[in-house]
């Protein structure tokens, strides 16, 4: 077995980088992980918070990965402690933060799309998550709206009025997922987490929106990275394979 690789971290986001889009972790991409800390440190950084992650990547996440960030590294563990978070409330104030909240769901309720079900917003630790169609949809739901989105651009609109409206908040954009997008402070993205690692000279990230204005845009183009773009979980194995487990 190789020797593990000092100062060297392997990040990886989660939705269609370890599992397919709000699916759990296979049994194959666990054990796969396991092979992997061998060699490297693991760590995830994903939007959603830590039930989330938790549900998907199993009860043991915090055992299974030496860092743990969730909502984008505003809520951090570090061999299964919590290690720092930080307050969207506290942040911005509720008087801010109700006008950004009567402003959205006034758009969404004036949004004509084929169908609408239930928690256009969800307030989480560090974020606001917005969905036009609805958290509480379907599987099947979710992906028709996927397809219609990617024809009419109900999200990219939405961002642009809002992104327009509350200029002087200084808010960030994410498209994440399927159905929503994530609303933050500027600098609250991905890169949030990068403070918690200043012990690794070599830090790879594995995502899936590496493009601009998808969720791993940020994390991917910054400095302290080097940023890797798969397709798939399977796409990730294949290229941590190559990069980490192939003996040369």
């Amino acid at each position: 077995m190789a020797l593990p690789k000092q100062g060297v971290i392997a990040l990886f986001d989660v939705d269609g980088t370890l599992t397919a889009p709000r699916k759990d972790s296979t049994p194959q991409m666990l054990e796969f992980m396991r092979e992997l800390r061998k060699v490297v440190t693991v760590g995830v950084v994903g939007g959603s918070d830590f039930s989330k992650v938790n549900e998907q990547l199993g009860k043991t996440v915090l055992d299974d990965y030496d860092y743990v960030f969730t909502e984008n590294g505003l809520v951090a563990h570090k061999g299964g402690k919590l290690i720092g978070t930080q307050n969207l409330k506290s942040f911005l104030g509720e008087e801010q933060l109700k006008e950004f909240i009567n402003f959205t769901l006034h758009y969404i309720a004036d949004l004509d799309i084929p169908i609408k079900r239930g928690t256009f917003i969800e307030f989480r630790n560090g974020m606001l998550n917005v969905s036009p169609i609805g958290r509480n949809c379907s599987q099947e739901e979710r992906d028709e709206f996927e397809k219609y989105d990617k024809i009419h651009n109900i999200r990219p609109k939405m961002i642009s009025v809002l992104q327009e409206k509350f200029a002087h908040l200084n808010l960030t954009f994410s498209i994440g997922g399927q159905i929503s997008f994530d609303v933050f402070p500027h600098g609250w993205d991905k890169t949030y987490c990068l403070r918690y690692l200043d012990d690794f000279p070599e830090i790879h990230f594995f995502g899936d929106k590496t493009y601009k204005g998808g969720n791993d845009h940020e994390i991917y183009e910054s400095e302290r990275t080097i940023g890797h773009t798969v397709t798939s979980p399977e796409d990730t194995v294949e290229q941590c394979k190559a990069l980490f487990l192939v003996k040369s």
